[in-house]
């Protein structure tokens, strides 16, 4: 070995050792226990947090029991009547400090989300800025809660209409955005003056407990935000549910679960809101800018290695364009840097876990016996780590499994379709309703299809939807409420009317 290739080794090698350093010393700024009434607990049980990307346990965190989720709902109930009297602009104070606070720690955060859920770093800290946001979004909404005074029509008293906060709140987040979702969620309910308790999945844990580190420093007040982790949720969050303190559920995750949640929460009459899982389509017409219909499909397909409700599930394309339009996305995708998050350039990172890889394999296998081809990608990819190619299929019939459940992987599934009322008619046919996209130069045919589409969001000449501005949510089976935009803090707002007699 020459001086030059003994000269690049060592700077590989000190560049490996920097990285795993910073990777550590990231892990370890995260407290690891339960995080109740302003205290941070342990726990007897532990529950380890595992790379994605090598299989390897990054740590061990709290696994918490029922007594420990009902000692954080005790605390969450004994802060609320002081917290619901907080005046407004300290609220939104706290929360653009901690907006601050996110944006300042962008790098570390980033890096934590990598780790426990693979993502690559750009897409990490796009997460955390979007998740700083909803604290800003919602800090300018606590100021701006209103109400109504107007003159009974008969005359002789007055309508006074006042909002106040619906109570403690249990807010329970998904794996696949560990701090956008939480921020979702938890902004709103403080803004409004909800105290709460936060279970995060037990995949990905850390995001949820560094943040409550951060609200803890922000000035939140004890019992305000109780963070609960368990690798038992139904045994830990069902007395809750069940228990008459508890005055909301806010819920991200899978549709099956979502319908059980909502069964338990009908014994309190619960106020709920659900954003469950989606089935969206992309409609590509003949008349589409095709660069920018391909860009949008990367963006709407490929967002956290597919792992999104509201990816892309259903490519149809308009007959005249469909090679065209598939050969340049295959092309494309094909290309995409695969690796683990951390290393740089890569887009597509591992999926979450070996049965999400053994999911998505399953249904690229029935997707191909059923007639559709690959244009690339197709198998899985030997380990270590929980990876998948990007993929590409061309013909996939609408019976295939793949159409009729969510991917949540890096596979695009195309189909050819001849006329509006057709993919219409296709994209409907679902029991979710989460979010649609639809491209095309012609601006009528565009809102006829978007108003046509039964979902709750529509992308149009575009492939990504969210912003904390804007209200997010479906409809059918895809949940209830919206979470984001001016409709986000009416969820955890109850309407009072009082009569005042002249």
């Amino acid at each position: 070995m020459g001086a030059a290739d003994q000269g690049e080794e060592r700077a590989v090698t000190q560049l490996d050792t920097g990285l795993i350093r910073a990777e550590q010393t990231a892990i370890d700024s995260v407290p690891t226990g339960l995080y109740i009434g302003g205290q941070w607990r342990t726990t007897a049980a532990t529950m380890p947090v595992t790379d994605p990307a090598t299989g390897q346990p990054l740590c061990e965190v709290a696994d918490a029991s029922a007594a420990d989720g009902l000692a954080a709902l005790d605390a969450a109930a004994a802060a609320q009547a002081d917290w619901a009297r907080t005046p407004p602009r300290e609220r939104s104070d706290i929360l653009l400090r901690a907006h601050r606070r996110l944006l300042d720690d962008i790098e570390r955060l980033a890096l934590i989300a990598t780790l426990e859920m693979g993502k690559p770093l750009a897409e990490a800290r796009g997460e955390i800025a979007y998740a700083a946001e909803f604290f800003r979004w919602f800090a300018e909404e606590a100021v701006r809660l209103d109400g109504g005074y107007m003159p009974a029509p008969g005359g002789g008293s007055r309508f006074l209409v006042t909002r106040q906060p619906v109570g403690p709140s249990l807010l329970i987040t998904p794996w696949n955005f560990p701090m956008a979702m939480a921020t979702r969620k938890i902004g709103p309910a403080l803004a409004a003056g909800c105290t709460c308790v936060v279970k995060p999945a037990e995949q990905t844990p850390l995001c949820t407990l560094a943040l409550a580190e951060i609200l803890d420093e922000c000035g939140v007040p004890a019992g305000v935000v109780n963070v609960v982790t368990t690798s038992d949720p139904g045994a830990v969050m069902t007395p809750l549910i069940l228990d008459e303190r508890s005055r909301k559920l806010s819920f991200t995750g899978s549709t099956a679960v979502g319908k059980k949640l909502l069964e338990q929460c009908a014994r309190t009459v619960m106020r709920t809101s659900m954003e469950l899982g989606g089935n969206a389509p992309f409609i590509v017409f003949d008349d589409a800018d095709l660069d920018a219909a391909v860009e949008g499909a990367l963006a709407a397909k490929m967002r956290n290695i597919g792992q999104a409700c509201t990816a892309a599930n259903r490519i149809f394309v308009q007959r005249g364009v469909i090679d065209q339009f598939a050969g340049r996305l295959a092309e494309r995708m094909a290309a995409l840097p695969r690796g683990r998050g951390t290393d740089p350039g890569v887009v597509v990172g591992p999926l979450i876990d070996a049965d999400a890889v053994a999911k998505v394999t399953e249904l690229v296998a029935d997707a191909r016996e059923r007639g559709a081809r690959v244009l690339t990608g197709g198998e899985p990819v030997e380990g270590p780590g929980n990876f998948y190619p990007a993929t590409v299929l061309v013909d996939v019939p609408d019976e295939a499994r793949m159409c009729h459940t969510e991917i949540f992987g890096p596979v695009a599934a195309v189909t050819a379709f001849d006329t509006e009322q057709e993919v219409v008619t296709r994209a409907n046919d679902t029991p979710y309703g989460l979010v649609g996209y639809v491209f095309t130069e012609n601006l009528r045919r565009g809102l006829r299809v978007c108003e046509a589409l039964e979902t709750g969001m529509v992308g149009l000449n575009q492939g990504v939807v969210s912003n904390p501005a804007a209200p997010f949510g479906g409809v059918k089976e895809s949940g209830l409420g919206r979470e984001g935009g001016l409709l986000g803090i009416d969820e955890f707002l109850e309407t009072k009317y009082i009569g005042v007699q002249l």
